[in-house]
């Protein structure tokens, strides 16, 4: 499995939750059904949890398998448009929700921190399932949202059928961020520094469309996108939620602000780095621009079924079963 972009990451989604799904199940969703992939999402759907009002598409048949799938930044929903036909053609229910401040996702509050922590999201998605009466899903993400899956498996096992996490396990803590890397991977990083400053929030908000179309250029150096492919996410960017979140999520993991109370529990497990128990795949792709960590870090903290599969083939965590 090559995958070299966001593109070509939509079909690893599709083959690992099939393959997820069928190994659960004793047998896999058919794939005789002729159902072309879409470009695009005809309906945007919303659900109002405590404190958002979030738009998602929904593909797939009603009483099919859920599988809910997370996008990062800067990224938006219309990264699934293929994956999620695929899927859907094979007996899947898809569910792509918008991130807190993204396209038609609100806050139902004015008031409401525009908050960007780990924790923070991975609530998000928690109170969606909820709000959609999803007991248990198929969890797939990347880039953000691969943290957000990752942090879910961890601590609501019971909701999680199996997971597909781009670049692994991605869970952090304020405590970790304090150790400097090497001077190499701290340039990697420049954007999280530039967002530290009062010139980085103000430039950022001045030029977000440019800034994000080069974040997707050099996280995929090899994904030879279009302007009408990034115009049609860009559009989720123009809202006033992305930039004070963003701006958040990057100083928080500084530990540059605070989070929200109500969140500490949770980060002080997440700081121990708990294991996830779920069956899952990690995918990394042989051109991934963005920082990441290298597979054999990360693969003790899968205890369940997994498999990692890496650009110089299969890699698989030694395991008794």
């Amino acid at each position: 499995m090559n995958t070299n972009n966001r593109r070509s990451i939509t079909t690893a989604l599709l083959f690992s939750i099939t393959l997820l799904a069928a190994s659960q199940t004793g047998n896999a969703q058919q794939a005789g059904n002729t159902t072309q992939p879409s470009s695009s999402f005809d309906e945007i759907k919303q659900v109002k949890t405590g404190i958002l009002d979030i738009g998602y598409a929904e593909v797939g048949p009603a009483n099919g398998q859920p599988v809910i799938l997370v996008h990062g930044w800067p990224y938006d929903m219309h990264r699934y448009t293929t994956v999620s036909a695929l899927l859907a053609a094979r007996g899947y229910r898809v569910l792509i929700p918008y991130l807190r401040g993204y396209g038609t996702t609100r806050f139902l509050q004015a008031s409401t921190p525009r908050n960007g922590q780990q924790a923070a999201l991975a609530g998000d998605l928690i109170d969606c399932m909820d709000a959609l009466h999803i007991d248990q899903a198929i969890l797939g993400g990347f880039d953000w949202d691969a943290r957000t899956v990752d942090i879910v498996a961890a601590l609501r096992p019971e909701r999680v059928k199996a997971l597909v996490s781009v670049s692994g396990y991605l869970i952090g803590s304020q405590q970790a961020n304090q150790k400097p890397l090497s001077p190499k991977a701290e340039q990697s990083w420049w954007y999280q520094f530039y967002f530290a400053t009062g010139r980085g929030q103000q430039g950022y908000e001045a030029n977000r469309r440019d800034f994000n179309k080069l974040i997707w250029q050099t996280a995929s150096p090899k994904w030879h996108f279009d302007e009408a492919e990034y115009e049609r996410s860009a559009a989720s960017f123009d809202n006033p939620g992305p930039v004070a979140i963003v701006i958040h999520n990057y100083r928080w993991r500084l530990g540059l602000v605070k989070g929200e109370a109500r969140y500490d529990a949770w980060e002080k497990k997440l700081a121990a780095g708990p294991a996830i128990t779920v069956p899952t795949v990690t995918l990394e792709g042989d051109a991934n621009g963005a920082p990441h960590p290298d597979p054999a870090v990360y693969a003790a903290r899968f205890k369940g079924k997994y498999s990692n599969h890496f650009r110089k083939g299969t890699w698989k965590k030694p395991s008794a079963g």
